[in-house]
């Protein structure tokens, strides 16, 4: 054989073996193709939107790149696909990065990632790639991460303090878990540390009331109907309520009650733009900023360097609303007064420079227990999985049986 036929057959080896590695290995740079599944509809102006959004900015970030998705994958919008299904549709059209957003995906995703080693799964908002969770699964295909909310829910707890004429506050809530719990708790937290030091209004005389609706939004014959969650929530007196779920109900509610003349409040969730539904009575909205970490998600695969690692982003303290650095942020709706806000911005001021920590104790649940020594600060365990709501709160804390 001649030295040229040799040197022909060396590099077609060499291009073989690297298109083999390309096809079962971990991506070495370039554009990625990569998959997200949504538990609501993609346009939903909540949880599922943000991350939709999130998507699309790793698209601006890296030119080249693309996500396909799969939208409303829950019990009553598609009964008969499973994620397993979505992972096989998905994995045949290319896609080795496969991004699930919500915590109800949790267990379906830590069976797909152990079905298919040949994949990288995240499971947003979940845990079992955390080290020391109480959940932890040794699965190297399968990460985690979430935003830390909870600070930008003590913002929203404030606001609805400072707004309420009343001194009843609704707490519109999704189903009962680790997270909705210590949600709730962190909006509470906020509304008593901006009624008693910013109001000088005794504690005693705040409601803090929780419904849950048993679900991220409404299931006809499933959940609670959140429309007459707000509702009973205004006809009782709340003259504020702060959304928990997915969807917008609690703000359409306010809207329509504030035509018809009656001083009534909300604070939407999830989705930046989440006021523009009824601008007029709209506090502000607590939202999740994924495209930060998407982007890290996704360049980290690319370069081969993505490992199976739980994140909790916290905000950019520097400016909570930086799209390229923030977690989370808070946008300021119209109906915020501005003597409101001035108390609202010193809030946010004293929990970026450490002066406020209202995760610092006495921290009791609400069945008494101590949960946090007075003095002491909670670990981020401790607040990861607050058993309780805290006290002062009314609603339960655990799903019923």
């Amino acid at each position: 054989m001649s030295k040229k036929l040799l040197l022909i057959v060396a590099l077609l080896a060499i291009v073989v073996v690297a298109v083999a590695g390309c096809a079962s290995g971990p991506q070495t740079g370039g554009p990625v193709k990569f998959g997200i599944v949504l538990v609501g509809p993609y346009n939903d102006h909540g949880w599922s939107e943000a991350h939709y959004i999130g998507a699309n900015y790793v698209k601006t970030k890296l030119p080249g790149s693309d996500f396909i998705y799969l939208d409303k994958l829950n019990s009553a919008d598609r009964p008969g696909t499973t994620l397993e299904q979505v992972v096989t549709d998905m994995a045949s059209k290319g896609v080795k990065l496969i991004i699930t957003t919500s915590d109800d995906f949790q267990t379906d995703t830590i069976t797909a990632a152990q079905k298919h080693p040949e994949l990288t799964f995240i499971n947003a908002s979940g845990d079992s790639a955390w080290k020391d969770g109480k959940n932890y699964k040794d699965i190297k295909n399968l990460g985690n991460f979430m935003g830390k909310m909870e600070y930008m829910k003590m913002v929203a707890g404030c606001s609805a303090a400072l707004t309420t004429q009343t001194g009843k506050i609704g707490f519109l809530g999704p189903l009962i878990n680790d997270e909705t719990r210590r949600l709730a708790d962190a909006a509470y937290l906020g509304a008593k540390y901006c009624w008693t030091t910013y109001a000088k209004k005794n504690v005693a005389d705040l409601k803090f009331d929780v419904t849950w609706i048993g679900f991220w939004f409404n299931i006809p014959g499933v959940t609670l109907d959140p429309t007459k969650v707000a509702t009973d929530f205004y006809n009782s007196q709340h003259d504020v309520v702060i959304s928990g779920i997915d969807t917008t109900e609690a703000l359409v509610v306010a809207g329509q009650r504030a035509k018809q003349g009656q001083k009534v409040w909300a604070v939407s969730y999830d989705f930046k733009d989440g006021c523009n539904e009824a601008p007029d009575v709209c506090l502000g909205v607590p939202y999740f900023n994924w495209g930060p970490r998407y982007l890290k998600t996704v360049q980290a695969f690319s370069a081969g360097t993505l490992t199976a690692g739980w994140f909790w982003d916290g905000p950019d303290w520097k400016d909570i609303n930086n799209p390229d650095t923030s977690a989370v942020g808070f946008t300021f709706g119209k109906a915020m007064s501005a003597d409101v806000k001035a108390n609202v911005d010193k809030f946010i001021a004293g929990l970026a420079d450490g002066s406020i920590n209202l995760f610092k104790g006495p921290i009791t649940l609400q069945d008494g227990t101590v949960y946090v020594k007075d003095g002491t600060v909670a670990t981020d365990k401790e607040i990861w999985y607050l058993p309780q709501l805290l006290q002062g709160m009314s609603g339960q804390s655990v799903q019923a049986k």
